[in-house]
């Protein structure tokens, strides 16, 4: 049985080039990859090409908590498409489209069976949120 898909999106008030460093740059990823203010990404590495990897340290910012998110990537379009596949091997796909002077994201995960559907959606939508929040201002 293959996994539910969930797809998240947001419109990002900047071009797709800002938009896709901020995305991709570790230095800017320790800066959003968070889903609540009590969590940080103190580390990120990233090799953006097919076959590289990239890894995201998430925590608790009092210390309680952590894990590692990583994948490596499937396909890699410069400006337009990221698809990867994560450690537990479920696929993810982010596509970056020009719209209006911005740029809108769509992001499509395979859901994994740990925690319930809506839980997930709404903590990478959130993480999602964080990032335009943060891309706009940058």
């Amino acid at each position: 049985m293959s996994a539910e898909k969930i797809t998240i999106e947001a419109t990002v008030n900047a071009p797709v080039e800002k938009v896709w460093e901020a995305w991709n740059t570790p230095s800017h990823v320790v800066q959003w990859n968070a889903a609540s203010p009590d969590w940080h990404s103190p580390k990120a590495e990233n090799d953006l090409r097919e076959g590289g990897s990239f890894l995201y340290r998430m925590e608790a910012k009092d210390g309680s908590f952590g894990f590692d998110f990583g994948g490596v990537y499937d396909e890699v379009v410069p400006l337009k498409r990221l698809a990867y596949t994560l450690g537990d091997d479920r696929k993810v796909e982010v596509n970056f489209t020009e719209q209006d002077g911005g740029t809108f994201i769509s992001e499509t995960f395979e859901a994994e069976s740990q925690n319930p559907v809506d839980m997930q959606r709404f903590g990478w939508q959130s993480i999602l949120d964080n990032f335009k929040a943060y891309a706009e201002k940058v």
